[in-house]
């Protein structure tokens, strides 16, 4: 203000030192004018820069004031190992049924999308030609088992005449072994007949198992080939039907002893609260070097296709009960150059930097703690406002409710 005075006072000084009658340019003053005033706002600016920020007294009494944080108490307690990840719904059996013979298609016996029983036909394919290759087979049967019929009765009235001395014993050794010859000509015709029926199975395609068909590209006329690229029908078994996840490598050890002690539950997490459960059903043999992690899979009843393959699934795996852990919300846990720690209030309302280590972090009601070690329950620790802290400040609790939810949580 001082600095605007004076160049008012100046401005009105000369004004009166301008001798009568003359009348200076309108530009030219208006110049003046706007460098005068420019020049005392810089000066203003300067001299507001330049200002004594206080007295070492009051710079003392801002670092003393107490900061005002959230606390909670560290608490015991027992908690449920329940690791939650997103899955891959995956069937446990799939199929893409093709011809094995080349043929015409006379029949379907299902639609697209249907659901089929094992064992159902699904495709009746033309076997006339097949059905002519088991008649003569059958019928050449037939035919050596006459002929073996009639060998027989030749050996049987041989042995009659060989005891009477009527015929010499190399007739019956010669009738013995056209009954041989006999034998083995039907052994092979029922072969042939084998055969053949197999070639005729091969014209109604069956499901192998119960599921659920896919599309159908083919209609009844149109020729198959067994190397034909597009399958005849995709067959999806969808229950009991498989999740497959992956869990951090770390968690290895706990997933086989809850393997071995029994059956290991796990959830299959859908809309609106609902789950489905199931049970851990493998565990791969290697870890991912690249991931480091570990290839799990889950198995549920689907009975009323709630999961359906290729669809993403959040799954939980149940592996026992930590006991006695300690719980901390996660806002009080802090990470430092030497790792993490939490901010403990002394007696004297100052705070101390205690390390801990993150075991894991559970979610319970929507919110998320951590399970720490290093830590011992039933001391106070920072739960808000600890980002600005550093160990030795002073602090004062806050009147929120943090303390009272996390007591609440630990009992």
């Amino acid at each position: 203000m001082r600095v605007l005075n004076f160049i008012w006072i100046r401005l009105r000084a000369n004004k009166r030192a301008v001798p009568c009658g003359y009348k200076p340019r309108s530009s030219m003053s208006r110049r003046i004018v706007v460098c005068l005033v420019g020049g005392g706002l810089a000066a203003l600016v300067a001299w507001a820069a330049l200002k004594p920020a206080g007295t070492p007294a009051d710079k003392a009494g801002a670092a003393n004031k107490p900061q005002l944080v959230g606390v909670v108490l560290s608490q015991h307690k027992d908690v449920p190992v329940r690791l939650e990840t997103q899955g891959t719904v995956a069937a446990l059996n799939s199929v893409e049924l093709r011809p094995q013979v080349a043929s015409t298609v006379r029949e379907l016996h299902i639609r697209e999308g249907q659901d089929v029983a094992k064992g159902q036909r699904l495709f009746t394919l033309d076997g006339r030609n097949d059905a002519a290759k088991v008649a003569q087979a059958s019928a050449d049967l037939a035919q050596a088992r006459a002929q073996l019929a009639d060998a027989e009765r030749n050996l049987a009235r041989s042995r009659q005449l060989l005891q009477q001395q009527f015929v010499s014993p190399s007739a019956v050794d010669t009738a013995q072994s056209t009954v041989d010859s006999m034998r083995a000509a039907v052994a092979a015709k029922q072969a042939a007949v084998a055969s053949a029926q197999v070639g005729l199975s091969y014209q109604a395609i069956h499901a192998p198992f119960a599921g659920r068909a896919g599309a159908i590209d083919v209609h009844p006329g149109s020729l198959v080939q067994p190397g034909a690229a597009t399958p005849l029908l995709t067959l999806t078994q969808l229950d009991p039907i498989a999740v497959s996840f992956t869990l951090p490598e770390q968690e290895l050890s706990r997933l086989l002893a809850a393997q071995q002690s029994g059956k290991v539950p796990a959830l299959a997490l859908l809309e609106k609260q609902e789950s489905l459960p199931g049970r851990l059903s493998f565990i791969d043999s290697a870890v991912d070097a690249a991931s480091g992690t570990i290839r799990v899979k889950a198995e549920f009843a689907n009975p009323e296709h709630r999961l359906w393959p290729g669809a993403f699934v959040r799954i939980a795996i149940e592996l026992g009960v930590d006991k006695n852990a300690v719980l901390l919300p996660v806002g009080s846990l802090q990470t430092g150059p030497a790792g993490q720690f939490v901010y403990l209030v002394e007696a004297d309302e100052t705070v101390k930097a205690q390390p801990i280590k993150l075991a894991r972090i559970v979610t319970e009601q929507g919110k998320q703690y951590g399970i720490v070690t290093g830590l011992a329950g039933g001391q106070k620790v920072v739960a808000e406002g600890g980002q600005n802290l550093r160990p030795g400040a002073k602090v004062m609790e806050s009147a929120g409710a943090s303390r009272g939810k996390a007591a609440s949580h630990g009992k």
